[in-house]
């Protein structure tokens, strides 16, 4: 499934966010929550809700080819599964945000849930504004360079 749409939500004092409707059939099997993969520094962070298939290819794609000695490719391993939980949806779909993630993208009660293609992501909401209303600006930029070769 692709996940796509932003929908805004707020968690509960257990920090436990309702799931959007459309998105429950897709991740009925379980889930991984995870740290984002933010590469531009100053880019807010968010938590990553995968289906297991998903993070377990995501992660194995990004991996592929690197020596599993490397400093590099260790470090990438421990932020992967150090930073990532496995979940399900409970009997009211919710599914609880574990508190290094809350830490980890500065979740606060209002957030913005967004499908992000291969998984969905939660934001904390005014990060979220800030960023969208950044991004927008940019992306003429960003599309225009598509195809370059550095």
């Amino acid at each position: 499934m692709i996940f796509r749409g932003s929908f805004e939500h707020a968690l509960d004092a257990k920090h436990r966010l309702t799931v959007p409707a459309k998105f429950r059939a897709a991740l009925a099997g379980g889930v991984v929550l995870a740290a984002s993969h933010e590469v531009t520094p100053g880019s807010p962070r968010s938590v990553s809700v995968w289906t297991p298939e998903g993070y377990e290819e995501f992660t194995a794609q990004t991996l592929a080819g690197l020596n599993p000695s490397s400093p590099r490719a260790r470090e990438l391993k421990r932020f992967f599964f150090n930073s990532s939980f496995d979940a399900e949806l409970d009997s009211a779909n919710r599914l609880m945000i574990p508190p290094p993630l809350m830490r980890y993208a500065q979740l606060d009660k209002d957030v913005v849930v967004t499908g992000s293609g291969e998984c969905i992501e939660v934001w904390d909401r005014p990060a979220y504004e800030s960023y969208q209303a950044d991004i927008l600006t940019r992306i003429p930029d960003i599309a225009a360079t598509l195809g370059d070769t550095p």
